[in-house]
């Protein structure tokens, strides 16, 4: 019961003891003693070489990402040679390879089919892992995260939260929330609300409440954004994902583009002497390479590329930053060329391929945002394709076509459609398994061919992390920790929405409890909630929990208040009326 209370008045709870009382200390790597570096990682999800070349021609001029220094990286799973963005991220964000859909957590070695993956103990099976933005929190530096997805989406998540179904976005949500990230910006409000409030939360926290309890902006608008001032911030620009840049500017300016939100938060966290880290990623390259349209991914890799330029400037002038820019897979197949090249590749003027993308000021998402969902309308579709698209030449197959395709899926119809009036191929609408760029700057060793799981190893290395030992301290089986004292741990389900766990331990005299909720930073004690240095995480599929080390540390202090129970109208008190 009092993790339902928890949860729903969370934000009336006040955190009376904090990392510093701990003693904690964060474990450093035998690299570089300069506490004060940064690294700013840019992704762009579903970007392959097709992708840069032809948005390049379509700038026509070099893209940002031509100023930094270039090597490959190979981009398999555990579980399959074409990954997904889950198990991507968690490599990148890890230095472990996982399976599909998994973020943040260890593989389940009986799904490994992948050669030359490591076999991890069975009772590992996925355990969390820490991840580099974990390991930067503990070194006291600032740590961002910003997407054009909802921000609970794979690649951000893979950064920020641990979990076996990247589709749990209110679990992930939860975890970001109490992982206590400076700068968060994008996408996702509705998994930061209650369902009685018109979100999708069905534990009846407001999550918004609580960051607003623990000092946090919150902003919705572009110029709130422009105006914040403020330390800590999380910034929601939609209810779910953001538009695409060209849909953005003209169907909904009040949005921030990717390169404003990488400037702010850059400018935030770069307030802190000891350094930041920070994730961007644009994630909807991906999302228009699986619909086939050209103009999707052009309209989202232009604005990736400007924030690439933003983080490359601010590199150049600090001198102590690494800026690594990547994708985490290829995606639908893309080549500059198809089958109605085959005979004239050799004299193939660059107007073939551009001229035609030229024409539309929109992406196929953007037309269905136009049309309203009124795709029968011959004549409104006809009007709005040729004004918005470009295309003013439908054939009658084309035209039925769109009137017959489904809700949300209309980028799918329209898309292959100016791709055949340009000279684009496309081989799937899945990704693919190809080996890709990594684009880098800060790093005087040329890098060469790397495995996605490096892109870890690199980061932790540039900013002195040691991240096998910083996930000692963050994610020890609770069962394994409190045992070292005698103590015991059984998961309270009361409540199968708040779940959490419960320490005891009869010394002899009256005991005492201690209770931990799930996905949360916070031990509940006597009559006061502390604050850990890292949240506890409950894997659904093994039933194991959890905890940071320190976690023992509050228990025995806990111990010596000498009170047995909880005072829960102290906890939560009731506003008078």
């Amino acid at each position: 019961m009092i993790f339902k209370m928890l949860n729903r008045m969370g934000f009336l709870v006040m955190v009376v003891m904090c990392l510093a009382i701990t003693g904690f200390s964060y474990p450093a790597s035998a690299g570089s003693n300069d506490s004060t570096r940064n690294v700013i990682i840019l992704m762009a999800d579903g970007m392959g070489s097709a992708h840069t070349t032809i948005t390049r021609w379509y700038k026509g001029s070099p893209l940002a990402l031509d100023r930094m220094f270039l090597g490959g990286m190979r981009t398999h799973g555990a579980d399959s040679l074409i990954i997904d963005s889950a198990p991507a991220a968690t490599a990148f964000a890890t230095g472990h390879k996982t399976n599909d859909k998994y973020v943040g957590v260890l593989p389940d070695p009986a799904k490994i089919t992948i050669p030359g993956i490591p076999i991890i103990p069975r009772e590992l099976k996925e355990k969390p892992v820490a991840t580099v933005l974990e390991g930067a929190k503990l070194m006291g530096k600032s740590v961002g995260l910003v997407a054009t997805s909802n921000i609970q989406h794979a690649s951000p998540a893979g950064y920020s939260a641990h979990w076996p179904d990247r589709g749990n976005y209110n679990e992930i949500a939860e975890q970001q929330v109490y992982l206590g990230i400076d700068v968060v910006f994008g996408g996702g409000k509705q998994y930061l609300v209650p369902a009685s409030l018109g979100g999708k939360r069905t534990d009846g926290e407001n999550l918004i409440d609580v960051l607003k309890s623990r000092g946090y902006g919150f902003v919705e608008n572009r110029s709130d954004l422009l105006s914040f001032s403020g330390q800590k911030v999380w910034g929601m620009f939609a209810h779910d994902d953001m538009l695409y840049e060209f849909d953005r500017r003209v169907l909904a300016p009040d949005q921030p583009s990717l390169g404003e939100m990488t400037r702010k938060a850059i400018e935030i966290l770069s307030r802190n002497t000891k350094g930041f880290f920070l994730f961007v990623e644009g994630s909807k390259i991906d999302w228009a390479s699986h619909a086939n349209d050209p103009i999707g991914v052009i309209s989202d890799l232009l604005a990736f590329d400007e924030a690439v330029g933003i983080a490359l400037d601010f590199a150049s002038q600090n001198g102590n930053t690494l800026v690594l820019a990547f994708s985490d897979h290829g995606n639908g197949g893309m080549s500059l060329g198809s089958k109605k090249t085959d005979a004239t590749y050799s004299k193939l003027p660059v107007s073939a391929l551009v001229d035609p993308l030229k024409k539309a000021s929109l992406t196929g998402e953007g037309i269905e945002i136009v049309l309203g969902g009124h795709f029968t309308d011959t004549a409104k579709v006809k009007t709005t394709m040729d004004k918005f698209y470009g295309i003013g030449d439908l054939t009658a197959e084309e035209i039925a076509a769109i009137q017959g395709a489904k809700k949300k899926l209309l980028s799918y119809t329209i898309g292959p459609m100016i791709s055949n009036r340009s000279v684009i191929g496309w081989t799937t609408t899945g990704h693919g398994g190809e080996d890709l760029f990594v684009y880098y700057y800060g790093i005087k060793t040329p890098m060469g061919m790397i495995d996605n799981t490096d892109i870890a190893r690199m980061t932790a290395d540039y900013m002195n992390l040691d991240l096998a030992k910083i996930d000692q301290h963050l994610f020890v089986p609770a069962d394994e920790l409190f045992a070292r004292i005698g103590a015991t741990a059984h998961i309270d389900s009361t409540d199968p929405n708040n779940k959490g766990l419960i320490i005891k331990k009869d010394p002899g005299g009256k005991p005492a409890a201690v209770m931990i909720p799930f996905s949360k930073d916070l031990l509940l004690c006597n009559d006061k909630t502390y604050q850990m240095p890292g949240i506890t995480v409950y894997a659904p599929n093994t039933g194991k929990v959890y905890v940071p080390e320190a976690a023992l540390q509050f228990f025995q202090y806990c111990e010596k208040a000498k009170s047995t129970s909880f005072n829960t109208s102290i906890l939560f008190p009731v506003p008078s009326l």
